[in-house]
């Protein structure tokens, strides 16, 4: 097996024991195929096609199948209440910007619950079991579909029933169908013979199974998957706790509730209202709801050429393709401009920064995207005001956004000033290419360098272009480790640092050349962008320290050891020192600047070495004298006040609770087990670096220079302690050596340099003028 296709049809040599259950037994449900799209599904009632929305109109617009109309609040009660009643613990959401596992995104509700072990392989973890929440996700492969066929969302919520099943906790099949179809039937009031449930699979991270999707008129409402494999197709086996992963659409409830046109128009509310209103966009309501019935039909995952499918839909409505653009163009647009904003408002409130880097890259294409839309359209509408409409309705369940309000409104009109000036650039581009026409991958490539849009140099693209440039930017990249010897065979080295060990004796375990395996060490491996320890191994010098797995491996100037010698060992004591200051400085400066930056800020990257030390933040502008000074004081500060630094080790699970996922600033970490450093009130992280036990030990921060290196990057660089007594010694003497040659008083060298200045220039202008005579 190879493909998700190809597993479907493993699958369905034994459909009884993938799809079916209890439920489908008891009121009759029988399996039968789709003649139009080949899908195997279930149901009541004898249907030759399925209820998928590719087969079928959405036959519930302008008649709800449920009781009531419910806004999307209430539709979230409803599911709680029933759930909650049903034994599942109600959790909170959790941030959409994901740091505790390699995505740069939260895509779906049960990545709340992975984590990586030590060995790279999928881990759970799980507050409570069963569960429910309702969880803002963020997803950049539907772009183009977002307005088009009345769904699609980059930012959605998903409703998350979750269950891990051993045998004797948790359910399974039977009781998660069980569950989903009385919540369908007895709290919402979908009549039976109304709901499907397609046969279909699931490949995740790590882990797959089957899954049944369940359809009401045309929409998909959920998908309970049946997660009972790990790892991949070629290579798995059947895992002891399986796992029920039911995601359902928060907004397609409360869409076929109400039976709107689209999903937009019921979940939006008064926001959509004033963006209408302020637009003044006016459009035939008769043709678009005909239009909005079968516009599920309009997915560009299946059909890469969007003039394709609109040709199909127009000759249904009688009209022609060109004649259907024009009409639904506008509300495609306006429908954009709505989601895009709240996508940007929880990013942004989660600690999102739209950029030219990482995640921030999704991020800044759909801000742009909005943009044009207004410039397109000649829109009398302002994104931040959008922003403020997205927050006044949603803070009565997300308090959050409201806290984050101000931040939310900088990030944006930042972002917005940015846009506005590449519109400067647009006719300097234009002329450069001379008439030409350009490549798809030229205007990628000008989107990434200047982040200059198609709809600003008036070209007008392939409808999946966005979904082709934000695919280059969706999954955290991390460096492959090198692998300079093999140690499989070896046990786990005992680690010694952390208990402030610099002489010690050990037993040699390996040799390769200079490489040189002991089975404990006192000797800090290279790594969280630390430098390692240096020191000697039997009088021999150790040049570098480096972790492989969970062995530490040491590299000597020159090597004789033999294995299974015991040898005497000694660290590099003022290395370790200064290499511990710097590391706790930056420490003190990341908490330092988050506080006066902004929510926002997060480490991106960090070194510390023995000349000094850098920290890469993420913030939207070059950091102005005055916030450097701000931030330095205020680090400085933190030093006078003498704040222990404390050091624990958690569970993954309780530490995360009780501090929250900010530990994972220098991003995530692949273990059960946390070392947590805190500086109380102030900073913490979950950290494997050496770090002292009082922040005055740290001694003078001074913060040296700070650059922007890259769209949404600020680094920054420091010293600490003696090494930035020295740098500051250094200072001192060329500013008194600057002002004997000057001959003035060491305060007066600034005057004094700027008359020298004034002069020089005055005295080239007079040569100047005496060439010229000449």
């Amino acid at each position: 097996m190879a493909t998700k296709k190809e597993l479907i049809q493993e699958f369905q040599k034994n459909p009884d024991r993938y799809w079916k259950v209890k439920l489908f037994d008891e009121l009759g449900f029988k399996r039968r195929q789709c003649k139009n799209c080949g899908k195997f599904f279930w149901s009541l009632k004898d249907q030759d096609t399925c209820n998928d929305s590719t087969c079928r109109s959405y036959d519930f617009i302008g008649n709800p199948p449920t009781k009531k109309p419910l806004d999307i609040f209430q539709t979230w009660k409803k599911i709680q209440k029933f759930f909650e009643d049903n034994g599942h613990t109600a959790l909170n959401r959790y941030p959409t910007v994901c740091r505790w596992y390699p995505l740069y995104f939260t895509i779906a509700g049960i990545v709340n619950f992975y984590r990586v072990d030590e060995e790279g392989n999928l881990d759970w973890e799980v507050p409570a079991n069963p569960s429910i929440l309702v969880q803002p996700c963020l997803r950049f492969n539907d772009i183009p579909n977002v307005g088009l066929n009345s769904k699609s969302f980059t930012c959605f919520g998903m409703i998350q029933q979750t269950s891990f099943f051993n045998g004797k906790q948790g359910y399974w099949k039977d009781k998660c169908i069980e569950l989903d179809f009385n919540l369908l039937t007895k709290v919402f009031g979908i009549k039976p013979e109304e709901i499907n449930f397609i046969e279909d699979a699931w490949i995740g991270y790590g882990a797959f199974g089957s899954s049944l999707e369940y359809h009401v008129q045309g929409i998909e409402l959920g998908n309970a998957v049946f997660t009972e494999f790990a790892g991949n197709l070629e290579n798995y086996r059947e895992m002891k706790e399986k796992v029920i992963d039911m995601g359902a659409g928060w907004e397609r409830f409360t869409w076929i509730t109400q039976g709107t046109p689209t999903s937009y128009d019921a979940v939006f509310g008064p926001v959509l209202e004033k963006i209408k209103k302020a637009c003044g966009i006016k459009y035939d309501k008769k043709f678009f709801l005909k239009y909005a019935k079968i516009s599920g039909k309009v997915n560009l995952d299946e059909y890469a050429d969007l003039k394709v499918v609109l040709e199909k839909i127009a000759s249904q409505l009688g009209i022609s393709g060109e004649e259907l653009k024009k009409n639904i163009e506008p509300l495609q647009a306006l429908y954009s401009i709505a989601d895009h904003t709240r996508a940007l408002v929880f990013a942004i409130a989660d600690g999102g920064l739209p950029s030219n880097v990482a995640g921030g890259y999704n991020l800044r294409v759909i801000l742009r995207r909005a943009l044009s839309f207004i410039d397109k359209f000649n829109w009398n509408l302002k994104i931040e005001d959008v922003a403020d409409w997205h927050i006044n309705y949603l803070k009565k369940m997300f308090p959050e956004l409201e806290e984050r309000r101000k931040e939310i409104e900088e990030v944006l009109q930042a972002e917005i000033n940015k846009y506005k000036n590449t519109k400067e650039r647009v006719n300097r581009i234009i002329q450069s290419f001379s008439g030409r026409k350009l490549s798809e991958e030229e205007l990628i490539t000008l989107y990434d360098s200047e982040g200059v849009t198609p709809e600003q140099l008036g070209i007008e693209v392939e409808s999946d272009f966005y979904s082709k440039v934000t695919e280059r930017h969706m999954v955290e990249k991390k460096e492959e480790e090198k692998i300079l010897l093999d140690v499989s065979d070896l046990p786990k080295t005992k680690i010694l640092y952390y208990d402030d060990v610099l002489k010690f004796k050990a037993k040699v375990l390996k040799v390769s050349g200079n490489f040189v395996v002991l089975d404990q060490t006192a000797f800090y491996p290279t790594s969280g962008g630390q430098e390692h320890d240096t020191g000697h191994i039997a009088g021999l010098r150790v040049v570098d320290v480096f972790k492989l797995h969970s062995v530490i491996v040491h590299q000597l100037e020159s090597c004789n050891l033999k294995e299974g010698q015991f040898v005497d060992c000694e660290v590099d004591k003022k290395r370790r020192e200064i290499l511990k200051r710097h590391h706790d400085a930056i420490h003190i400066i990341s908490g330092a600047a988050r506080k006066i930056l902004g929510f926002h800020v997060h480490q991106h990257g960090a070194e510390k070495t023995e000349e000094k030390a850098r920290i890469d933040i993420t913030h939207f502008e070059s950091l102005s004298e005055e916030e450097e000074e701000k931030i330095e004081n205020l680090a400085n500060k933190i030093v006078e006040k003498g704040l222990p630094i404390k050091k624990y080790v958690m569970k993954r699970g309780e530490a995360e609770r009780k501090y929250g996922f900010g530990i994972y600033a220098g991003g995530y970490i692949p273990s059960k087990v946390l070392r947590i450093v805190e500086i109380p009130g102030f900073d913490v992280e979950a950290c494997g670096g050496l770090h002292g036990n009082n922040t005055k030990d740290v001694g003078f921060i001074k913060i040296l220079k700070t650059k922007r290196i890259a769209d949404g990057l600020v680094r920054i660089e420091i010293k600490a302690g003696e090494v930035a007594l020295e740098y500051m010694k250094e200072k001192e003497k060329i500013l008194k050596e600057v002002a004997e040659k000057l001959g003035v008083k060491e305060e007066k060298v600034p005057e004094a340099v700027k008359k020298l200045f004034e002069d020089w220039k005055q005295k080239r202008k007079q040569l100047k003028k005496m060439g010229r005579k000449e």
